[in-house]
């Protein structure tokens, strides 16, 4: 059987170790602030912007929501994020997506300064994680990567493999894991012989957006095995982008869906915050 790695239990430790910055941060009467955007109401994006408002209640920040109707233009979408480019009391700024239609996701992240793109998914911010001198990581990325820390599992020397080449997950995930001297393939949709290839893995990252795409068969005996997908399965339930039931009696340690990768992702959010808001003020 393998072990189960517990995304719940090592993102608590994270946002332990915000709130107690954030309380040595008070005494200096600094107190981090974060700004969700969200536009429309796309029941899945409430969901993730309810759960940031709670977490960063739980580790002390400001927490300001701004919920736009669908109805907003781009030029009143970048108003707000230059506003809150000028706001001294908000370090960290997200904007929720996806976007309703009609709206530029490329000119809006381009549009929040680098020093409080928390997602890390600004041009500036990308190209640093390129060459590895960052100030922040995507969150579930960097959340992925706190697991295997969290459980002592070494990258180095490592074959690894990640299914998906997504700008969110897929590319930063081969370069964080580049980054501790694993040897990294990226797989995709036109990758030809994929089973050969993930057969191979010592450490894989499923993060592809298929419910159970990852099968026995694709599993190397003892790998590895990091579940990013969350997805709904022929019954509605939630589950991941690998067949956790039949996967996890040939691999050394597998996360789960839910309670794995999901909950680390806020948890890296906050830990970006405080470094923003530490950034900003010189700490």
């Amino acid at each position: 059987m393998a072990l189960i790695i517990d995304g719940k239990k090592v993102s608590a430790e994270v946002k332990e170790q915000v709130r107690l910055e954030t309380l040595e941060l008070a005494k200096k009467g600094i107190k981090p602030g974060l700004a969700v955007i969200i536009v429309g109401d796309d029941p899945a994006s409430r969901v993730y912007v309810n759960n940031k408002k709670k977490a960063c209640e739980a580790v002390g920040f400001l927490s300001r929501e701004y919920a736009l109707p669908a109805t907003t233009t781009q030029e009143e979408l970048l108003s707000l994020v230059e506003e809150l480019n000028n706001d001294k009391e908000i370090n960290g700024i997200l904007c929720q997506l996806p976007l309703p239609k009609g709206l530029d996701e490329k000119a809006v992240i381009e549009a929040i300064s680098p020093l409080k793109d928390v997602d890390a998914f600004h041009a500036i911010n990308v190209g640093k994680i390129m060459i590895g001198d960052y100030d922040f990581l995507p969150c579930t990325p960097a959340g992925v990567m706190e697991m295997l820390h969290s459980y002592k599992i070494p990258v180095e020397g490592k074959n690894c493999v990640v299914i998906g080449r997504s700008n969110i997950v897929g590319k930063p995930m081969a370069m964080l894991l580049l980054h501790e001297n694993g040897t990294v393939t990226v797989t995709h949709s036109r990758t030809k012989n994929l089973a050969d290839v993930t057969r191979e893995a010592d450490i894989l990252v499923a993060a592809i957006g298929k419910p159970k795409f990852v099968t026995a068969d694709m599993v190397k005996e003892g790998a590895v095995v990091i579940d990013v997908g969350m997805d709904r399965d022929e019954n509605g339930k939630l589950c991941g982008d690998v067949d956790f039931e039949n996967v996890k009696d040939k691999c050394s340690a597998i996360t789960p869906v839910p309670g794995g990768v999901g909950p680390m992702t806020i948890a890296v959010l906050m830990k970006n915050t405080l470094k923003a808001c530490k950034i900003q003020n010189n700490c």
